[in-house]
């Protein structure tokens, strides 16, 4: 029987728990003339099929991104879909993979860019952690990416300002940490006493870098 007979949609229910279901089975067997198909799907002209197969992919990233690193180029492309739930889910499967496809990454990270100015919280979440991951692969792309994470944070919601810092920091150093406490700390004064708690955790995470 086919991989794909085991999805939400040809199982005809509406919820996500054979999708992520199927993750499991195929993290555990390892199976990866599955993913293949599973991937393979993320064109199909059903958007119910592409969408049940993407959320099996960032399932499998969740548990073993190994098993989905070879389709960083898929969910690259699909950033451009005119379907908002394959970015976004496309960005989530990024963030599971940028460790070990930091230089594909990279490579087209104008892409992830353009997504996040334009795309959903959802997206732009992920494209943020995304890209600090990527940055924290090397100088070179850190020395690219992480001026426009800074900017990021100067500009986005004060509400948004702990979680993305929480991801952002794994792509400071010693050469970065001052100019990121220091726009954290201005950030902090139209913060809620929640938020800012957040906000000095990593500030003390930062220190120690």
């Amino acid at each position: 029987m086919s991989i794909l007979n085991k999805i939400a949609y040809f199982r005809d229910q509406r919820d996500e728990v054979p999708n992520q279901e199927l993750a499991s089975e195929l993290v555990k067997t390892k199976e990866i003339g599955g993913i293949r198909e599973i991937a393979e799907n993320l064109w199909n002209e059903n958007r119910n099929i592409q969408s049940d197969c993407l959320k099996v992919l960032y399932e499998i990233g969740y548990l073993d991104p190994e098993l989905i690193a070879d389709y960083a180029g898929d969910f690259l492309n699909l950033l451009k879909s005119p379907n908002n739930r394959m970015v976004w889910g496309s960005m989530m499967a990024l963030s599971t993979i940028a460790v070990i496809k930091a230089e594909v990454i990279f490579n087209q990270h104008e892409e992830i860019l353009k997504a996040i100015e334009k795309g959903s919280v959802i997206t732009r979440d992920n494209g943020i952690k995304t890209l600090a991951i990527t940055a924290s692969r090397n100088d070179e792309y850190k020395k690219k990416i992480f001026p426009y994470l800074l900017k990021h944070m100067e500009s986005c919601r004060p509400k948004d300002v702990p979680q993305h810092a929480e991801k952002i920091v794994v792509a400071v150093d010693s050469t970065n940490k001052n100019r990121f406490i220091e726009m954290l700390e201005k950030r902090m004064v139209n913060m809620t006493k929640s938020q800012a708690s957040r906000v000095k955790k990593v500030i003390k995470e930062t220190e120690k870098r």
